[in-house]
């Protein structure tokens, strides 16, 4: 063989080997981050004895004092003001989430005449739990509308939802104003009485029944309020350069609190108190969540998100949302951005906090604050 020739193949033989050791680099950079690659061979001893790679811990967050920002007036009193293409994007990028998912049941909050239609029913005498359960309607709503009856306890006298072997001395029904559904109507009105007055013939009561054309209006106001003081905000984290496994953010959201909820592809953060709603939610493709091997799926994206009416503002969830955004981008090096791919910048962050603050204002002035079971009830 000539020495043209043996150049020849040496050169092809390194050619050859400059495109595999090319493309497995490429394969390595497009597979989704695993975590079993973010140790190394230290990974099992920094999960014991927590991962010092990491730039942020809970108690971080916990410590981080987080400043108040006063109240600045947009459009809408109380609305996130929508200037620019960004504000706008950033209020409209939640993700509808149910804010009670991965939270143990709460006690029902007792008819409130802020928001709901109540009707006295009168008995002459005390009345048992077992007739009174007998006797209420299949149902417990009213059109699109929750309703319900309570009880006056002759032992303890609280208003309560009737129970078995209690004896009651007043009865009172009621059906919700205003939910996310709407106002209610003359026709949801009608069925509420109707319903009633089948259970009261049933039971032995007289029910005294409000003026229909003052609920409906009244109904009608405050849904106005409500349509105009609702808020669900989201974020966008995107991933910036090798996309991410299922384990791989579900690590890094637990070392912030999240905790998975009910479904697949949700984590939530709860609140300080018991049966309190979340404060945040983390969704990413449940598909994804349930897939074989999840250490195999790709996510290019997951979702941040809060439902303002729902989380009491002394919990501070915007602030908290804006630093586990940060804390979780720069981890995984993703970036946050509104649901059109646009990097959200620190001014327009600011601007929704600020208009936030006059929501909260707004709810407060009406007894429906944030987090209120009121509150919870009529966005819902």
């Amino acid at each position: 063989m000539s020495t043209l020739q043996i150049g020849l193949a040496i050169i092809g033989g390194l050619v050859l080997a400059g495109v595999v050791a090319y493309n497995a680099w490429v394969t390595n950079q497009s597979a989704p981050r695993t975590v079993r690659e973010r140790g190394g061979p230290d990974a099992a001893r920094a999960d014991r004895d927590g991962d010092e790679t990491l730039p942020y811990s809970p108690a971080d967050l916990a410590e981080h004092e987080i400043q108040r920002i006063d109240p600045v007036l947009g459009d809408m009193p109380g609305a996130p003001a929508a200037h620019d293409p960004e504000e706008i994007a950033a209020a409209a990028a939640a993700v509808s989430i149910n804010p009670t998912m991965g939270q143990p049941p709460e006690k029902r909050p007792g008819l409130d005449a802020l928001i709901d239609v109540i009707t006295p029913l009168m008995l002459e005498h005390e009345v048992s739990g077992d007739a009174l359960l007998s006797a209420l309607p299949g149902t417990r709503r009213v059109g699109s509308k929750p309703f319900a009856v309570e009880a006056l306890s002759a032992a303890t006298g609280e208003w309560e939802s009737p129970r078995a072997g209690q004896r009651y001395r007043a009865l009172q029904a009621g059906v919700q104003l205003a939910n996310r559904s709407g106002a209610l109507n003359d026709i949801e009105f009608s069925e509420f009485v109707v319903k009633v007055q089948a259970f009261a013939d049933a039971v032995g009561a007289a029910p005294d029944f409000p003026d229909m054309r003052v609920e409906v209006a009244r109904a009608r106001e405050l849904d106005a309020f409500a349509s105009g003081h609702d808020a669900q905000l989201g974020f966008t984290l995107r991933a910036r350069r090798a996309a991410w496994s299922p384990g791989y953010v579900a690590q890094h959201a637990a070392r912030l609190g999240f905790v998975p909820g009910a479904l697949p592809g949700r984590m939530v953060l709860s609140g300080s108190h018991s049966g309190q709603a979340p404060v945040l939610s983390l969704v990413f493709d449940p598909q994804a969540a349930m897939a074989e091997d999840p250490e195999q799926s790709a996510l290019r994206e997951i979702a941040l998100s809060l439902e303002v009416t729902h989380v009491p503002r002394g919990e501070q969830p915007f602030a908290r949302m804006r630093q586990a955004a940060t804390a979780l981008a720069e981890a995984m090096e993703g970036m946050v951005t509104d649901d059109g791919g646009q990097p959200l910048s620190v001014a327009a962050m600011d601007h929704i906090g600020a208009d936030l603050e006059s929501l909260y204002d707004a709810l407060d002035s009406r007894d429906l604050s944030a987090g209120s079971p009121q509150a919870r009830r009529l966005f819902s």
